[in-house]
């Protein structure tokens, strides 16, 4: 499954060439780690975004945002954006800011 290389590349330079952030294809997309934790995705041409869970609620109000819904149900604390929602440098860096908020604080992997 193809998925937005022009959303992949702004993603990836918005990490500014961060050495605890990697990517690594899966779900049919690309995925962002930091420190193994999975952060942000491009999953055709939508993002992915880990977030809090006691934000999920608050995060999926922000207009372009949904539940992420990959095997038919809600993904508490995973939201998809639609492409609307990034199309400014702006708010793609708010998409990760809000991610990387919750991930910095997980335990690190591998």
């Amino acid at each position: 499954m193809a998925f937005d290389e022009g959303l992949a590349q702004r993603i990836r330079e918005s990490f500014d060439d961060d050495p605890n952030v990697f990517e690594k294809r899966m779900f049919g997309g690309l995925a962002f780690l930091y420190c193994g934790n999975m952060s942000v995705g491009v999953v055709k041409d939508e993002m992915i975004v880990r977030v809090q869970p006691d934000k999920f609620e608050e995060y999926c109000a922000i207009p372009h945002a949904r539940p992420m819904d990959f095997t038919g149900k809600k993904m508490k604390g995973w939201i998809t954006v639609l492409p609307a929602g990034t199309e400014t440098e702006e708010s793609l860096r708010a998409w990760i800011e809000r991610s990387l908020t919750y991930v910095t604080r997980l335990p690190k992997k591998g």
